[in-house]
């Protein structure tokens, strides 16, 4: 196996582990007693300097090649922020599954707009593969009454999909050269700086136990997940990353089932599946690929 295939199957690797541990952060929008805002300000602080310790630790510099890549990172780092918010808000205006079926989306978002980026024709298996997750995601909504925090819920889910849909693809087609940690750095350090003015709560009324979930979301499912992710963007397309990370909802769900309570429903299983299956399929067509 040539180094190429070696690294596009790191890659693979890199991102199921890291979609395993972003099915987790759901759970801190619940878990959590802030607003959507103070918790992704205090998670992005956090995140970045674990992650520039990683890069320190790693004897990469954190300085950017260019002039031109800090301003990519200024807008990527906003996009970033306004995706986090948006997706916490939606999950605490609605509820776990409903705001995580809104926000996978943004798979069938990816497929759509890739191809108009890259100038390559939408091919039929893809078009089938997103409508067959959005299936998926739906049946995994459990039975709610569609009240107006639900459908703003839902909404608001789907506004960050399109904020992430839009980080993954500049992020693909502009800063791919720089290391996951060292990408993501910058990204929650501008998040960081971004929603600080807009802050509601004083550091010093935070309790201890909620300061150990905020260090848990922005060490263990931030820092680390979200360096694995954009690593493994480098080497793979931002449409097998986004159809490959629709695990993330079927984790999302079995956590919110053992830590929450949230039950879940036969059809909720049935639409798991249909996420996993198309995940798996997705992954297993990348690896040919690669191989031709």
């Amino acid at each position: 196996m040539d180094q190429a295939s070696q690294l596009k199957q790191s890659g693979l690797l890199e991102l199921h582990l890291a979609v395993l541990l972003f099915g987790g952060t759901a759970l801190f929008s619940k878990l959590i007693p802030l607003s959507a805002l103070d918790i992704t300000l205090l998670r992005c602080f956090v995140a970045a300097l674990v992650l520039a310790l990683i890069v320190k630790a790693s004897k990469h510099r954190l300085l950017l090649n260019s002039g031109r890549d800090y301003l990519i990172a200024l807008g990527l780092g906003i996009v970033v922020s306004l995706h986090w918010v948006t997706y916490f808000a939606s999950m605490q205006l609605s509820s776990i599954a409903i705001g995580m079926i809104a926000f996978f989306t943004y798979p069938v978002m990816t497929v759509l707009i890739e191809p108009i980026i890259t100038g390559n024709k939408i091919q039929r298996v893809d078009v089938v593969s997103g409508i067959t997750v959005l299936i998926g995601v739906i049946l995994l909504i459990p039975e709610a009454n569609l009240g107006n925090d639900v459908t703003l819920g839902i909404a608001v889910g789907v506004l960050s999909a399109a904020f992430f849909t839009a980080r993954n693809l500049l992020h693909k087609q502009y800063f791919s050269a720089y290391s996951g940690p060292q990408a993501m750095f910058y990204q929650t350090a501008v998040a960081t700086v971004f929603l600080a003015p807009w802050h509601t709560v004083e550091i010093n009324t935070i309790e201890q136990n909620v300061w150990g979930l905020i260090l848990l979301l922005g060490i263990v499912f931030t820092a680390a997940p979200h360096a694995l992710f954009t690593s493994a963007l480098r080497h793979l397309s931002a449409k097998t990353v986004s159809l490959v990370s629709c695990l993330q909802p079927f984790y999302g769900a079995v956590l919110a089932l053992f830590f929450l309570g949230e039950n879940l429903e036969i059809k909720t299983i049935l639409g798991g599946l249909l996420v996993v299956t198309t995940a798996i399929f997705e992954t297993r067509r990348s690896r040919r690929s690669y191989r031709k």
